[in-house]
This record gives C-alpha cells, structure tokens and sequence, in this order.
C-alpha cells in the first residue's frame, strides 16, 4: 500500500478569463510588398490577411504577455496573489535559459509562482491549456495563467515571397481555475515527427558560431539572415485541411458532444483557406460563429487561439458560456484539440 496521502484539486477546471495584447503598429500588406514580388490581391486570396500587427522594440514579449495577462486576471475576479502557475507557450523567446514565464510571473507580482515556457508551435496554447487543467484538478496550484505569446516579426524572412506576408506578433492569456462542472474537454494532441521539416527554422543557432560563416544564407544586400520561419506551403496546407480536421472531430467526440452542440469554433489563425476547408469537412451549422481574426492579426502562432477568442467576445460575435471547439496545428508537426466553455 502506498504511503503518499492522494493529492485533493479541484473536481474539474475552466478558463475563468481571457485577455489580449496587440502591438500598436498596424502593418497592411503594401508594406509586405516592398520586399516581395506579390500583390495584396494574391496575398489575401491565399491567405486571408489583409494586416498584421509587428511589435516595437519596446512591445518585447514580457512586456506583451504582463499586459494581456493582466486583462485575463482581471477578467477572471481574482488577485495576482492568487496565481499560483504561470505557463508560457512561444516560440520567439530568445534567451535559453532563464524561462521567459519567471519574469513575467515576477513582474505581474505573483507569490512566486511556479514559472515555465513550453515551446509547441502554434499548438503551444492547447497544450498549455491541457496542462493547466491538470495543475488544477492535481491541486498542486488553484489557478494557472497560460500565456501564449510571439514575436515573429523576428522571425520572418521578408524577402521569402512563401511566408513574409503570414506572420504577425500579439499575446493572448487565460486563467484557469476550479470548477463543480466540467468546462474543459479531453484534449486530443500528438505530433507527427516524420513531417518535422516541413515547418522549421532556416538555419540552426548553432551554425552562427561556426568561423566560416560563408554557407549562411544572405539577403539583396549581400548580408547574412538571421534566422527565419521556412515552411513547405503545400505540404502543411494538405495536411491541416485533411488531418486536422479529423482531430477536431475526435475532440467533438471526447467531449460528447456533435458540431450541432457547439456555438463557436476557433481554430488556429494561420490561413482562412484552412479555417474555411475545415468549416466544410466538419460541416459546421450556420448558427456556428468562426473566429477569423486572422484578416487583421495574421499568424500569431501560440498567441492566435486565446487572441481570437479574446476578440470573438469583446465584439459580441460570442458570449460568456458559450461551447466552442479549439484547435491549434504547426511546427513539429504537433496539433492539440479540446471543447471548452467560454469565460
């Protein structure tokens, strides 16, 4: 017989409050084009997006994650104090160590929080959110921030006519906490490592320490790249309208639920064509409302989600207690799905 005493969380949990941060700059696609060979035209035939936001040098992503954190905290009715978890999902962190979670976690005055990044892609959210639930119902912490955030401004090539016009920077935060009723639904996430170098970055860090720097790529001006985001287009685009949309199901399914139960549906905001491909696969109803905030905000990877659902509610396109269907899909390739009730 064991002689651990068993753990005593909350019977179940849901996000109690969500929160948004845009940087202020606006960047429509004629700005795109000065460095590509393109037209507004094909670039919102292809993807949709017709404006993204890119952060200045003061907008670094503790800086955006503290001020949509603390919109969700507040959104949620409780005190900083009360956080006891902060997890950070991004890709465009750049220091190895320490997590970027610690010092937004001691910036916003948290009672030391345990604190830690998780790098999933555009799935980073879902998975975040996954493991909040866990801490919660766990007990080890009674609420959880779950912080989704990116700069990929920083991380765009935008001389590669493929991807310069898709990316776009902003965070997106939700407390979750306890709850009598469950609010969160399984999660259905995996990854597919055979597909891994279809979404990657251009040139590892490791290669910019070499002495003969003479293999990096360069740009026009004849001067080194830095690192970007490089994707094969066709291949991810295949493989999200065709695969996830059967996970997005599955996670229907894990629920209990049909697509006729659900008010809202907030897919990863990577590329309209996708979101409107996956609408059809699952045939969603017409009274079903579409997170589409990929127009204005573009790719915002792990950010995207808790950004989409932030504006889906500030608009009054959906409300509080409604059922809606999240999915994130990207880099590794890795995907997370899950159904929960809006804050």
């Amino acid at each position: 017989m064991s002689k651990i005493k068993p753990s005593k969380g909350a019977p179940y949990a849901r996000i109690l409050g969500v929160g948004g941060y845009r940087p202020v700059r606006v960047v429509p696609n004629e700005v795109i084009l000065e460095t590509i060979d393109s037209s507004d035209e094909w670039i919102r035939s292809r993807s949709g997006i017709e404006t993204r936001h890119w952060a200045n040098d003061e907008e670094t992503v503790a800086a955006m994650s503290i001020e949509a954190s603390g919109k969700a905290i507040a959104d949620a009715g409780i005190s900083v104090e009360q956080i006891g978890a902060v997890v950070v999902a991004t890709v465009s962190h750049f220091s190895q160590t320490p997590a970027i979670a610690t010092e937004i976690a001691d910036k916003l005055g948290t009672n030391k929080a345990a604190a830690f990044d998780i790098s999933a892609g555009c799935a980073g959210f879902g998975y975040g959110l996954t493991l909040a639930k866990g801490i919660v119902v766990e007990g080890s912490a009674e609420y959880v921030l779950v912080i989704g955030v990116e700069r990929l401004s920083d991380l765009t090539d935008l001389e590669d006519r493929a991807t310069a016009f898709l990316f776009g920077d902003g965070a997106g935060a939700v407390v979750v906490g306890p709850s009598k009723e469950p609010h969160i639904g399984p999660t259905i996430w995996g990854s597919e490592g055979d597909k891994s170098g279809t979404i990657k970055q251009t040139v590892p860090w490791d290669e910019f320490r070499a002495s003969d720097l003479s293999a990096l790529p360069r740009d026009s001006k004849g001067e080194i790249k830095f690192p970007a985001i490089t994707q094969e287009g066709q291949a991810v685009f295949r493989w999200a309208v065709y695969e996830m949309a059967k996970v997005a199901q599955q996670a229907l399914d894990a629920a209990g639920i049909t697509s006729a139960d659900l008010d809202v549906f907030i897919p990863h905001q990577a590329n309209e064509r996708i979101i409107d491909s996956m609408v059809k696969t699952l045939k969603l109803p017409e009274h079903v409302t579409v997170a589409r905030d990929v127009r204005t905000t573009g790719n915002t990877s792990a950010a995207s989600i808790p950004l989409a659902m932030e504006r889906l509610l500030a608009t009054g396109e959906a409300k509080s207690g409604d059922t809606a269907l999240v999915i994130g899909f990207g880099a590794g390739l890795v995907y997370a799905a899950t159904v929960v009730t809006l804050p």
